[in-house]
């Protein structure tokens, strides 16, 4: 069975040897290092440096944290998070919260905002459980997980004193310096380095991701198996006709020409729904610069079918739709006949939900071309580690080819620091007097 498959034929998209050629080179920058932001260029050949014993570390230390505790805190913001935060999502039973036994820790996440009520909520959770903590910060200041990791030491050094805390806390952070590499020093944390070259967003095959996934119980032998297999098929020396990431980057960006600036990702998988939260930030914080930019929206079908379905379906024509499909369920489930048949549905008797399901993604499929939304459609063949693995190193792979034909440097964010300087200037953070003056005479 294939990795991926992409059916372009429904985006009224030809592909043109100039097209081609375009994302050819786009492709071979990545590699060679000569495009821009140059110096994050890490995640490209990720996968396959990833060997044995960093895999046998990360299991290791994950095996550490899962007999000591009952739930793991992950604490870490935007790429800090969302990889991790996907691949647990997809990779969990849904109701795992009902279960009255856990074969895994619980791994739930703080440091992703600054909300009070979260905080309180998850430290109170918490106290009759025994807890790790995961902090994963490159400079150990940024502003919402340094908080959470504030808070969440001083719990577990007054729960466990401070020795202990420290066998319970492992540092993700930069190999040399910063405030958490510091601490971490002097505590004596269990510490992973998250590369100079990866940016936070390319950063779910690091560490990162791959310790709390580890904790959580998934296998990240086979995540890393797809990202290689993934990588090995989206090099610079594979042909765009064989090279889908490239093919999705070229069909992207001709709908962005034609005027289609928002990309809807739809999946009819609810446990897919933080891969689309991890694709937005992907996409968007890779492609939003210099006032140019497709805006990733997304959607969980057939659900959203009832809410965002009439816009889609009707509104201004300004977006495309990309689907992600899912070949196979794990499990099966059919209807069955029901004598009164008061709704109807006896005409499915003896179909699995899943043929149902495929129908509804046709149906819908069409109707949205009819409505004048042209379509995307990547198929995977299950959701498992191999396959959400392959998945993630297709849409970076597909996101740094469309960001160089897009033009921009698709590994810096420098707008992401505009409201880290109001913030501070609001809260009167020393060195920040003058920029106080000036913010509060705006209010």
């Amino acid at each position: 069975m294939s990795l991926m498959k992409l059916e372009t034929a429904k985006s009224g998209v030809v592909i043109s040897e100039e097209m081609k050629a375009q994302a050819a080179a786009a492709n071979k920058l990545l590699h060679t290092g000569e495009g821009a932001g140059n110096d994050f260029l890490g995640w490209v050949n990720l996968p396959s440096s990833i060997d044995a014993n960093q895999i046998e570390a990360i299991e290791a230390q994950a095996a550490k944290l899962r007999a000591k505790a009952d739930v793991v805190i992950c604490i870490g913001i935007g790429g800090s998070y969302l990889g991790a935060k996907a691949v647990i999502e997809a990779m969990s039973n849904s109701f795992e919260f009902l279960n009255k036994k856990h074969a895994n820790p619980t791994v739930v996440f703080a440091g992703q905002n600054i909300s009070e009520d979260y905080t309180h909520e998850l430290l109170e959770a918490t106290k009759e459980y025994s807890v790790a903590a995961i902090v994963i910060s490159k400079s150990g200041t940024t502003t919402e997980p340094a908080i959470a990791f504030r808070l969440i030491k001083a719990e577990l050094e007054k729960r466990y004193g401070k020795a202990e805390a420290a066998e319970r806390i492992v540092a993700i952070t930069d190999k040399a310096r910063g405030a958490l590499k510091t601490l971490a020093t002097q505590e004596g944390y269990p510490t992973f380095v998250i590369p100079d070259n990866v940016g936070g967003r390319f950063s779910v095959l690091t560490p990162v991701g791959l310790l709390p996934l580890a904790v959580a119980g998934v296998d990240i032998k086979a995540l890393v198996a797809g990202a290689q297999a993934m990588e090995k098929a989206t090099g610079a020396d594979v042909p765009v006709e064989e090279n889908l990431a490239a093919q999705y980057a070229i069909v992207r960006n001709e709908f962005y020409k034609a005027g289609k600036k928002i990309e809807i990702l739809g999946s009819y998988e609810p446990k897919l729904l933080y891969v689309a939260e991890w694709w937005k930030q992907l996409y968007g914080e890779s492609e939003g610069k210099d006032g140019l930019g497709i805006f990733p929206a997304s959607v969980t079908l057939t659900a959203d079918l009832h809410s965002m379905g009439q816009y889609i379906q009707e509104g201004e024509r300004t977006l495309f739709e990309t689907i992600i499909s899912v070949a196979e369920s794990k499990y099966e489930v059919k209807v069955e006949s029901e004598e009164a048949n008061l709704d109807g549905l006896n005409f499915l008797t003896g179909k699995r939900l899943s043929q149902i399901n495929k129908m509804a993604e046709l149906g819908v499929q069409l109707a949205h071309i009819d409505g004048g939304v042209p379509q995307l459609r990547i198929e995977i063949p299950a959701i498992n580690e191999t396959s959400i693995g392959a998945l993630i190193y297709f849409f970076e792979k597909a996101c740094g080819i469309s960001g160089y034909i897009l033009g921009v440097n698709p590994f810096n964010q420098p707008g992401v620091e505009a409201y880290k300087k109001n913030m501070f200037a609001l809260l009167d953070k020393p060195g920040y007097e003058e920029e106080s003056k000036a913010i509060k005479a705006r209010l």
